[in-house]
């Protein structure tokens, strides 16, 4: 089931996420959602504040950046086929210089800056048979698990860009969270009542 993800001004998506327990109700039946919802919106990741849970849950499947030709090979080899997902995760380690890249966001559409990162990462999470893993990531894919990785910290991306960067995109971020915008997914936004 496509779920509709939460726009910008949410308070959900300022929110320190939450650890679940391996007897989490129906995990199976919202990760099947949360990535056919991910897949519906064209999206690299999703996180489970982005569809109102605010539990430290996201999913990450860099498959479509595999098909960027601009990229080295061997990066697009790392993307290729890279679909994970990530329970209770802690970033243990960040290192390197950090490196400009323009992100985006399903819960700030039409809205891509650069965001500085550092390229590799040691995190510790479990996947969802609540397998306990740490693993090192590097380069775009570490990118993307730290771009999903905030939502569950209460971060978006909007809140690394310089104040200048956050003046001149102020306006577009007032009509996303006031649902002036056309997006072919479903969402929710802050105004909007939740339908039972």
């Amino acid at each position: 089931m496509i779920l509709p993800i939460v726009a910008y001004g949410d308070p959900v998506l300022k929110k320190k996420a939450q650890d679940i327990s391996e007897e989490y109700t129906n995990l199976d039946v919202l990760l099947a959602n949360m990535y056919e919802t991910m897949y519906n919106a064209y999206g690299v990741g999703l996180a489970a504040p982005q569809v109102g849970l605010p539990i430290r849950l996201f999913l990450v499947d860099t498959t479509p950046f595999a098909e960027d030709e601009e990229l080295p090979e061997e990066e697009r080899n790392n993307l290729k086929d890279f679909k994970r997902t990530f329970i209770n995760a802690k970033i243990l380690k960040e290192e390197g210089e950090e490196w400009a890249f323009n992100e985006g966001c399903l819960s700030i559409p039409d809205v891509r800056e650069d965001v500085f990162r550092q390229p590799k990462i040691t995190i510790e999470y479990f996947d969802e048979n609540f397998k306990k893993h740490t693993d090192v990531f590097e380069g775009l894919v570490a990118r993307v698990i730290q771009h999903e990785y905030d939502h569950i910290e209460g971060v978006l991306f909007t809140d690394k860009l310089s104040s200048l960067k956050k003046r001149l995109i102020k306006g577009r971020l007032s009509n996303i969270s006031k649902g002036k915008i056309r997006v072919d997914y479903k969402m929710r936004f802050p105004n909007q009542k939740k339908k039972r």
